[in-house]
């Protein structure tokens, strides 16, 4: 018996949220007296998950799973869950892995719980505590089916490093022609850029900016950051920014360890998708706005004068400690 992870890469590199993950199922796996694999799909470096308490890596190697196909995929931790005899099967709560996370649910027969922010409050009976109400509140959920599948998270657990002697095996497993039914034409990538989904930092704006030609203050302030940009809805809607970078309820989550946030007023739709997200700051000139009343630290000012001024302080902080 293990506890099984879904590893998520991206160009061969593992991200943070598997690292998480590995770190949460560590923990499980040292209160119920068993191990942790992973299974991940075309890595370079499998070994790297060693650090985080994973003792056996399923490296799954394949051209036809070079773009993600839920169902391919899907079926392919379904039977790498069967082959380690899994009584837990762990997913980070980002987007990809919510589409495949419910699809190994049913095939396994397993209870399913998402956006779990905590270990289990208890092992007989099964509860974990989950965000709830789009992050609103919490509940207690109960699993009963003998497999468990959880999606955790991200940021709510944290890396805890825990070294154990990982070893690699290749996993073969069977591909069905049917998933590959849907094709995807093309697909467009940011690279050297920092995602969303993987961002520690967030920097977002809204209508406040007045147009794209300032967009390029939020560029500078996120480069500065290392950070990712976003924006509000009715930035993507008006064609100011790409949807992919729409956050909020209707857009993406985020659950930032800092979420700046300039010229968004803080409709209750941006404020749901982003409420997990650690620290907030908002930068907006309506001391009203409701994004203040949410906000850990706010700003009442000029955003066109505030960023470009914050930028520099925050160069001139890193040239000194660097």
């Amino acid at each position: 018996m293990s506890i099984l992870i879904y590893a998520e890469s991206a160009e061969g590199k593992f991200k943070k949220t598997a690292f998480e993950l590995a770190s949460y199922a560590k923990k499980i796996a040292g209160e119920t007296g068993t191990t942790v694999t992973a299974v991940a799909v075309n890595v370079t470096d499998a070994f790297a998950l060693g650090g985080y308490g994973v003792d056996k890596v399923l490296k799954v190697t394949n051209d036809k799973l070079k773009t993600f196909n839920a169902k391919a995929y899907a079926d392919v931790i379904k039977q790498a869950a069967e082959k380690e005899s899994a009584k837990f099967v762990l997913f980070s709560s980002n987007t990809d892995s919510l589409y495949i996370a419910p699809l190994v649910a049913v095939g396994l027969n397993a209870g399913y719980a998402s956006n779990v922010v905590a270990l289990p409050e208890s092992l007989a009976p099964f509860k974990v505590k989950r965000n709830a109400f789009s992050n609103k509140a919490f509940n207690i959920t109960e699993i009963t089916t003998d497999i468990k599948v959880l999606a955790i998270a991200k940021n709510s657990f944290g890396l805890v490093e825990s070294q154990a002697s990982a070893t690699e095996e290749d996993f073969a497993p069977s591909l069905n022609d049917a998933d590959f039914s849907v094709k995807v034409e093309s697909s467009e990538k940011i690279t050297g850029k920092v995602t969303i989904a993987d961002a520690e930092v967030v920097v977002s704006g809204g209508r406040g900016l007045k147009g794209p030609e300032n967009w390029g203050m939020i560029e500078d302030l996120a480069s500065v950051l290392g950070a990712a940009t976003a924006c509000s809805k009715p930035v993507s809607d008006m064609g100011w920014r790409p949807h992919s970078e729409h956050v909020g309820q209707t857009g993406k989550p985020v659950a930032a360890n800092l979420y700046v946030a300039v010229g968004i007023s803080g409709a209750i739709q941006h404020i749901a998708g982003i409420n997990s997200s650690k620290v907030k700051v908002v930068i907006n000139n309506d001391p009203e706005a409701p994004f203040f009343k949410v906000a850990d630290y706010g700003v009442v000012g000029d955003a066109f004068e505030i960023v470009p001024k914050l930028t520099e302080k925050i160069k001139e902080f890193k040239a000194h400690n660097s």
